[in-house]
């Protein structure tokens, strides 16, 4: 199952900030659709779509056995009505991170940043999913996409603070952080 985001004119989710993190930004627009679909979902016209991200799900990475356990007791499902709110943050990390080993990676992604450890206590407040996009050609690695209720926002930007503040995002070479508000 493919996920793709189009940024553009119409959309489920009104855009209220699109911030250049590192590396190029994506052109401004005044809404986001999301599409879930058997193949990636092509920009509707260019004059109604300026970008167009997709991605998959897939399995988790860089986790043990008990850490995915632990996931799976407290995370919560996308779509709750009360988490009006969402960030999409599309991530391309650097040639650096890929030459990595498996090995090498998980080291740094927990053992030293502690990505799932510290991640643990925004849910079941903050939802979220991660959609590959390496291996589809997309100019992103990943598209991380969060969903919380408004009395969480703070909350929300202690987690990408944490995250970004560490080891593992030091090999980030590209991140766009695109905030949205369900429309009504």
């Amino acid at each position: 199952m493919f996920t793709t985001f189009r940024g553009g004119q119409s959309g489920g989710w009104r855009v209220t900030s699109l911030d250049q993190v590192k590396g190029e930004t994506l052109a401004p627009v005044r809404s986001l659709s999301i599409i879930n679909a058997a193949a990636i979902a092509l920009p509707l016209l260019p004059s109604q779509t300026s970008w167009r991200l997709a991605g998959v799900t897939s399995h988790l990475r860089y986790v043990e056995r008990a850490e995915k356990t632990q996931l799976a007791a407290v995370q919560a499902e996308l779509g709750r009505v009360e988490a009006s709110c969402a960030a999409l943050i599309p991530i391309r990390k650097s040639a650096a991170w890929w030459e990595l080993t498996q090995e090498e990676r998980r080291q740094i992604f927990e053992d030293k940043s502690h990505h799932i450890a510290n991640s643990l206590k925004y849910l079941p407040a903050i939802a979220r999913q991660l959609y590959h996009c390496r291996d589809l050609g997309e100019p992103f690695d990943f598209v991380a996409w969060f969903e919380y209720a408004p009395e969480h926002a703070g909350m929300f930007e202690d987690l990408v603070g944490m995250l970004r503040a560490t080891e593992e995002w030091s090999y980030v070479e590209r991140e766009v952080d695109v905030r949205v508000v369900r429309e009504d």
